[in-house]
């Protein structure tokens, strides 16, 4: 009897094992995940993308410099939250961006927040 509680005892601990190794690989969906590798490069261009196309209209044109985080996050759409510096070409500023897309939405899939330390409010632009 001593062995197979034993037995059953480390089947358990594998499948307890096996679960959380599974749930680390696999995205949470409301949950933010760090981005890595490819998935980091494939958002700075979306970063670098939109930054662009804020230019484009009414808002002011930035670049980003020196990225230090990267998360992500499914709620209906994806937001990406970048922390970095932001260089309007006469000053730079440690600044944190929210990119919202519903890339199934032809008008208002996109939307850029932008607050940066020592601004009082926060750049908020839907295209």
């Amino acid at each position: 009897m001593n062995g197979i509680t034993s037995l059953c005892i480390l089947g358990l601990a594998l499948m307890s094992l096996a679960a959380f190794v599974s749930a680390d690989e696999a995205p949470v969906v409301g949950g933010v995940s760090q981005l890595d590798g490819e998935s980091r490069k494939e958002a700075l261009k979306l970063l670098d993308d939109t930054l662009a196309q804020l230019a484009t209209g009414d808002g002011p044109s930035y670049k980003a410099i020196n990225v230090t985080s990267v998360t992500t996050q499914v709620v209906a759409g994806t937001l990406n939250t970048y922390d970095l510096e932001l260089d309007n070409g006469t000053e730079k500023k440690k600044c944190t961006v929210k990119i919202w897309t519903q890339p199934w939405v032809k008008k208002n899939g996109t939307n850029i927040k932008i607050k940066c330390e020592g601004d009082d409010g926060e750049l908020d632009r839907t295209w």
